[in-house]
């Protein structure tokens, strides 16, 4: 190899490695954007716990809605943030597609506190339990979407990997789709509904079909 093309190959090299550090601190700073989102939604639906005027104890057993309605959607948020973060780990290098998907996630969640809110002070309503789980459905929907991008795009999933994330995501979705429809006639059953459909997502299973 002669002094020009060992330069060149050289050269190569370190543009490529710039290359890498810069999709790196990229994708670095999208998914610090997405946590700080996550950790201003979670501090709204705390703002929105009021206390009972009531000096009496027993006056706190009449904010269960609101209690039980803030547990799930707070196991919620957490479970999206751990899915969200395993499946980050595979990026190499966010595209637009990418980054608009993501703001379009991280949107509906949101909402969380909104229909959260509205939920818990008509007591599980039929109506807004099934906008409740409605807006499940959008949230998972843009995560399945969210999912299927990354994993078509890395190496470091092999094939029964991505096929248990699929799986797991989609019937995860049915779940939600279904739990909207209960709701217009039963809205615990609904609202029964979307805390199964959260169980499928308390361990991520993406990472467990790592190519070798």
């Amino acid at each position: 190899m002669s002094a020009t093309e060992d330069a060149a190959a050289v050269a190569g090299r370190r543009q490529g490695a710039r290359s890498g550090a810069e999709s790196r601190k990229a994708a670095d700073r999208l998914w610090a954007y997405s946590d700080a989102v996550f950790a201003v939604i979670v501090t709204i639906m705390v703002l929105q716990l009021k206390p009972p005027k009531s000096a009496q104890v027993s006056s706190l057993f009449a904010l269960w809605p609101t209690v039980i309605s803030y547990v799930v959607s707070y196991v919620f948020i957490a479970i999206i943030w751990i899915n969200h973060h395993h499946l980050t780990r595979f990026i190499e290098a966010p595209s637009l597609g990418l980054v608009w998907t993501n703001f379009i996630h991280l949107l509906l969640v949101s909402l969380l506190p909104f229909t959260t809110a509205w939920m818990a002070q008509t007591k599980l309503a039929s109506g807004p339990v099934m906008v409740y789980a409605g807006l499940f459905v959008c949230t998972d929907g843009a995560y399945n979407v969210l999912e299927r991008h990354i994993l078509r795009r890395t190496s470091g999933i092999n094939e029964r990997g991505r096929r248990i994330a699929r799986r797991r995501s989609l019937s995860a979705l049915t779940l939600f789709a279904l739990a909207t429809l209960a709701a217009a006639f039963e809205p615990w059953l609904g609202f029964a509904l979307v805390c199964c459909a959260l169980v499928l997502h308390l361990k991520p299973d993406v990472g467990s079909g790592r190519s070798s």
